[in-house]
C-alpha cells in the first residue's frame, strides 16, 4: 500500500472582507434554502457560491460521485473562492478519495471546513498535501440553525486570522471539561470522527498519528462500538506514538460513562487526556484547526496554538 510521508503543514490564506465561500456537499444530501444561505453570508459581510451537488440528491448521496468530486476540484481551483464550506456530513466522502487531485489542492491551499463524514477528506488532504483544514460548523447542520456560541464565532475568528501562535482556542466556560489523565503535551492536532478514522485504516487516506495530539468524536455509537473502534486503532498501531488525546463530544454517551474506557485505552500510554470538549455533533460546536501544532494541558484544561494558522 502506498504511504505518503507526513508533511509539514501547508497554510491557507486568511479570509479578507467580502470573502467568497464555496458551498459543497461531498457526502449526503440536504434541502438548502438558497435565499437563507445567501442572506446569512451577506449579513456577515461575506459571499457564497452554491455548487451543483449541494442542490442534488441521489439516494443517500448529494449527487453523483462525479458531480461531488467536480464541485470540490472546481472550488479549490477557482481563484474567486476563498474557503470551502461543506453543507453536511452523512456518507459519501470516502467514495471520492481515490480520485482526489491532491496536486490541484496543494497548489490552491484554501480552508476546508466540515466534520463527521468530512473527516475522510481532512485526513486524506493532510496526509497527501499537508494542508491545514478545519473541523468546524457546516452550513445546514449548524450555521443556518439556532446554535450556541462559540459555534459561529470560533469558526469565523479562526478563518479570519484572528487567532495565531500563543492564542488559546476558547472552550465555553460554562461547560465542564474532565481531565482523565493530567499532563502537558505538544503535537499536531489530527483526527476527527472516530468511525471515519477506523473506516479509512488500510487506505491511502488513513491517519498518520505519530507525534500527534489525537482528536476524536462520534455520534450515536453505543459504548461497545466506541470500544471496538478504539481497539481497532490500537491494534493498527495508531495509538503507540500519540502525544495526547482531546476527546470531543460523543453524542449519546456521557463523559462519566466514557471515562473508564478512556482510562483503559490511553492510561497505559501515559499521555494527557482531556475529555468533554464540545466539538462534533453538539451544540455548541467549537472549531478546531486540524494539522496545526498545539499544546494540550489537560490539567489546566487548555488548548493553545503553537503556530499561526495562515500564510503571512
Amino acid at each position: 500500500m502506498h504511504r505518503a510521508e507526513s508533511p509539514e503543514s501547508r497554510l491557507p490564506k486568511a479570509l479578507a472582507a467580502d470573502a467568497c465561500f464555496a458551498i459543497v456537499a461531498p457526502a449526503g444530501p440536504a434541502r438548502l434554502d438558497t435565499q437563507k444561505a445567501t442572506q446569512w453570508f451577506a449579513e456577515r459581510g461575506l459571499r457564497c457560491r452554491i455548487y451543483p451537488g449541494a442542490m442534488q440528491a441521489a439516494g443517500y448521496l448529494a449527487g453523483s460521485d462525479e458531480q461531488r468530486l467536480a464541485d470540490l476540484h472546481e472550488a479549490f481551483a477557482d481563484p474567486d473562492i476563498h474557503a470551502i464550506l461543506c453543507m453536511r456530513g452523512g456518507y459519501g466522502s470516502m467514495r471520492l478519495l481515490d480520485r482526489l487531485d491532491f496536486q490541484l489542492i496543494g497548489r490552491n491551499p484554501k480552508p476546508l471546513v466540515g466534520y463527521s463524514d468530512i473527516t475522510a477528506l481532512h485526513t486524506a488532504i493532510y496526509r497527501h498535501t499537508g494542508l491545514l483544514t478545519f473541523h468546524g460548523a457546516m452550513l445546514n447542520a449548524d450555521l443556518l440553525g439556532a446554535k450556541l456560541q462559540p459555534t459561529e464565532s470560533s469558526l469565523l475568528a479562526q478563518l479570519g486570522g484572528l487567532l495565531g501562535k500563543g492564542d488559546a482556542i476558547v472552550h465555553p466556560a460554562e461547560i465542564a471539561l474532565h481531565s482523565v489523565t493530567p499532563g502537558v503535551a505538544s503535537g499536531r492536532l489530527l483526527g476527527g470522527n472516530l468511525s471515519m478514522l477506523g473506516a479509512t485504516l488500510g487506505t491511502t487516506a488513513e491517519i498518520e498519528t505519530q507525534g500527534c495530539i489525537l482528536f476524536i468524536e462520534d455520534v450515536n455509537e453505543p459504548l461497545y462500538r466506541v470500544d471496538r473502534l478504539l481497539t481497532q486503532l490500537r491494534l493498527a498501531g495508531k495509538l503507540a506514538g500519540i502525544k495526547g488525546v482531546l476527546v470531543g463530544d460523543f453524542a449519546g454517551i456521557t463523559v462519566a460513562a466514557l471515562t473508564p474506557l478512556l482510562e483503559q485505552t490511553f492510561g497505559p500510554l501515559g499521555v494527557p487526556v482531556l475529555a468533554g470538549w464540545r466539538s462534533g455533533h453538539c451544540d455548541p460546536n467549537v472549531c478546531l484547526p486540524l494539522g496545526a501544532q498545539v499544546r494540550l494541558d489537560s490539567q489546566q484544561q487548555s488548548l493553545v496554538l503553537e503556530q499561526d494558522l495562515f500564510q503571512a
